[in-house]
C-alpha cells in the first residue's frame, strides 16, 4: 500500500507553535478549541504568512515533537513493506530541515514532497491512503477515490463526519481503526514483488 502522511497537525501538534508565533508577533491569540474552520480569520493574510514562515524556520521545524505513537505506527507500516510518502504544504526551502527532523525523530519514509498541491501528487503516484488534517485535502482526496484518515481537530470534525473519513483523537487509536478497516496487505518489496 502507498501511504501519504502530512506533517503539521498530523505528525505533530502544530497549532501551539502557530498560536505562540501569532501571539509573539501580533499579540493575537488563536485558541485551538475555537478553530472551527480551516481559515484563520483572526489574522490578516500577510500576518498569517509571516506566522507560518516563522513556524517553518529551521529551528522551529527541528524543535517539533511528534504525537505519541506516530513514529512507531509509521515505522511499523514501513516495516510491513508499505511505501511511506511524507507530504507537506511547507515551501521547498524547508525541505532540508524537514528531512533532518524526520531523521532525528527516527521516522522511516521513502519520499518527502513539499508542495501546496498534495492531492494531485498523491493521485500522480497512486497513493492509496492519505492521512491529513486539512478539510480541503480530505474532501479533494475523497473526490479522487483516495482513502482518507485524520487526527481529528476542531477544524476538520465536520468534514470527517460528512465524508465518512476514518478519524481518531490520537495515533494509537487511528492506527487500530485503520488496521481494522483496511484489507490486510501482504508484505511487498519496493519493486512490488511479494517478498
Amino acid at each position: 500500500m502507498k501511504i501519504a502522511i502530512d506533517i503539521d497537525s498530523t505528525l505533530h501538534h502544530y497549532w501551539d507553535v502557530l498560536s505562540d508565533a501569532a501571539r509573539e508577533r501580533f499579540g493575537i491569540d488563536l485558541p485551538y478549541e475555537e478553530q472551527y474552520q480551516w481559515g484563520i480569520t483572526r489574522l490578516k493574510s500577510e500576518q498569517l504568512k509571516c506566522v507560518v514562515d516563522a513556524t517553518h524556520r529551521e529551528a522551529a521545524i527541528l524543535a517539533g515533537r511528534p504525537y505519541p505513537g506516530a513514529v512507531e505506527t509509521v515505522n511499523r507500516w514501513a516495516d510491513g513493506g508499505h511505501f511511506i510518502h511524507i507530504t507537506s504544504h511547507r515551501a521547498d526551502q524547508c525541505r532540508a530541515a524537514t528531512e533532518q527532523w524526520l531523521k532525528d525523530i527516527g521516522l522511516r519514509f521513502d519520499e518527502l514532497y513539499c508542495s501546496a498541491d498534495k492531492v494531485s501528487r498523491c493521485t500522480e503516484i497512486g497513493i492509496d491512503l492519505l492521512i491529513d488534517d486539512s478539510p480541503l485535502n480530505i474532501a479533494a482526496a475523497v473526490e479522487r477515490g483516495i482513502t482518507v484518515a485524520t487526527i481529528i481537530h476542531p477544524w476538520n470534525e465536520d468534514v470527517v463526519a460528512e465524508e465518512g473519513v476514518i478519524g481518531a483523537a490520537d495515533w494509537s487509536t487511528l492506527a487500530r481503526e485503520l488496521e481494522a478497516s483496511l484489507p490486510p496487505l501482504r508484505r511487498t518489496g519496493r519493486t512490488g514483488q511479494v517478498a
